[in-house]
């Protein structure tokens, strides 16, 4: 069940109709008009990830693989809608908030055929954990298989509870890998040394530290580590500049932009612009300097998931803008980033909950609504005036 659904009331109380920008906390505010169409291409049961398969061959140009958390994986033609099952995806626990997580392909996929999946996997007892691994994707030989899964990278510890994994994946302009790493909702492990929950890491392509971490000196997990203190990061995304953005589920209000850099704490579950379920109060940002504020904040939450930091020429107007979904808030998301710093843009009702947007090839946008919302894959295009 998602821990946010007493709060779409609040948010449906909380919008207001309205276009322009909104300030950088409270309540997300309305755009007036969609400047998209949408069109409906095929449906998914339990949509998580999307990632369209980098190369020039035109068998490949409008080919995307898409995760199930169900633990299925989809390759699917974007223009037609056709989708064949892959094979060869690593047995998955599903459960809660686990299952099959984010897709990724490698970005030399065109010469080694590369996926990058993260999943929920059991443990002992009734633990489980977070896990990152890559397998060689085959094609035009029957059906579509990913051969030779390996696993590079764990959550440590595993632990009870079915919620918080975040494994969200961004791949760094040196093909190095960074990657979010939920705090299982055990709060004080954001904070903590000794394990890899609520931080996000930085790893080689074979998931070994990545020379050069901010606490390389510690060793263990810690030497992972390229910032600490994170709740539940479900997107994340490199800016044309190189900058590292995140989105992260609050608690009860209190979601996050932020800009990720090198060595900082953002404070989770010290500080936070929401509070406890159970009412308890925790103190805000301005209280603890210390601490990596975010650049935005929603409250009442919205839920954001998906990000990408839209690159293409379709929508020139979104051009190094932040655009992510919202789940409880049923609507997608812009942010303008200038630089480091961002300001709320648009907020565009869709009647459902999305859980995923991906940039298409020639700069189209696809949305995956939730499973709850009906899971279909969406394609947005510019309206034309």
């Amino acid at each position: 069940m998602n821990e946010r659904i007493m709060q779409v009331a609040m948010l449906a109380l909380a919008l207001v109709a309205c276009s322009g920008s909104a300030p950088a906390g409270g309540a997300a505010v309305e755009s007036a008009d969609k400047p998209f169409t949408t069109r409906a291409i095929t449906n998914f049961d339990t949509p998580w990830a999307m990632s369209f398969l980098p190369g020039s061959g035109v068998p490949l140009t409008k080919t995307a693989l898409i995760s199930e958390k169900n633990g299925k994986l989809w390759l699917v033609d974007v223009a037609s809608g056709k989708k064949q099952a892959v094979g060869g995806v690593p047995a998955v626990r599903v459960a809660g908030q686990g299952g099959l997580g984010d897709v990724v392909a490698d970005p030399g996929f065109a010469g080694n055929h590369r996926v990058y999946l993260s999943f929920v996997e059991a443990g002992e007892g009734d633990t489980s954990g977070a896990a990152l691994g890559y397998g060689t994707l085959v094609l035009g030989k029957g059906e579509p298989r990913i051969d030779g899964f390996k696993i590079i990278w764990r959550q440590v510890p595993k632990v009870t509870g079915n919620g918080h994994f975040s494994h969200r994946m961004a791949f760094a302009p040196d093909g190095s890998i960074f990657l979010s790493s939920g705090e299982r909702q055990k709060f004080d492990p954001a904070q903590a040394m000794d394990t890899n929950l609520g931080k996000i890491l930085h790893l080689t392509a074979e998931g070994l530290p990545a020379p050069g971490n901010p606490w390389a000196e510690k060793g263990g997990v810690a030497a992972q580590f390229w910032d600490m203190g994170h709740r539940n990061v479900l997107g994340l995304a490199f800016a044309p500049d190189g900058r590292l953005w995140a989105i992260e589920m609050g608690p009860k209000g209190g979601d996050e932009l932020n800009l990720i850099e090198k060595g900082k704490n953002y404070g989770w579950p010290i500080v936070s612009n929401g509070s406890h379920y159970d009412g308890r109060d925790i103190p805000d940002h301005p209280t603890r300097p210390e601490f990596a504020a975010p650049k935005l904040w929603w409250n009442p939450s919205i839920s954001p998931a998906g990000l990408i930091i839209y690159s293409g020429n379709l929508f020139p107007q979104w051009k190094g803008d932040a655009i992510f979904g919202a789940l409880s808030g049923t609507a997608l998301v812009r942010a303008d980033i200038n630089g480091a710093n961002a300001t709320k843009a648009d907020y565009w009702p869709m009647g459902a909950r999305i859980r995923e947007v991906e940039q298409g090839p020639d700069g189209e946008v696809y949305l995956l609504e939730d499973g709850e919302s009906g899971g279909r894959l969406l394609r947005l295009d510019p309206v034309r005036r």
